[in-house]
């Protein structure tokens, strides 16, 4: 599965950005989607998941609240709506997917499929 990402951009304190991302090629079989991101010297870390199938959702700790994990308008996309963002939400931010059984979409390590990544900066 190919996965392109979009939306990412530069904003302050407290302000609101949302990035997609589309899935083509063989997405029947891919059960999760999956937002992770990377800071500059930092490793990389999930932030969201999403189970395809029911629709369930998993936060990292530190966006619970402010962002929110969603299927986009089509039933391969999946968007990341982050509001009242902060300086250390700062980073690339990846879409990936991964085939798994129900209830292991938060297993963030083992997701195989990425996309090229979108920048976000958030200024104070």
């Amino acid at each position: 599965v190919q996965l392109v990402e979009s939306g990412g951009g530069s904003v302050q304190t407290g302000e609101s950005l949302r990035v997609s991302c589309v899935a083509s090629g063989d997405t029947f079989n891919y059960d999760c989607m999956g937002w992770f991101r990377q800071a500059p010297g930092k490793s990389r870390e999930g932030v969201a998941t999403r189970d395809r199938r029911v629709g369930s959702t998993r936060y990292h700790n530190s966006v619970k609240g402010r962002f929110t994990i969603s299927q986009g308008s089509l039933d391969n996309t999946v968007d990341l709506q982050m509001n009242s963002l902060k300086p250390e939400d700062t980073a690339m931010y990846y879409c990936a997917a991964k085939s798994a059984r129900p209830g292991t979409c938060h297993v963030w390590s083992d997701y195989d499929s990425w996309g090229q990544g979108t920048q976000v900066a958030v200024s104070s």
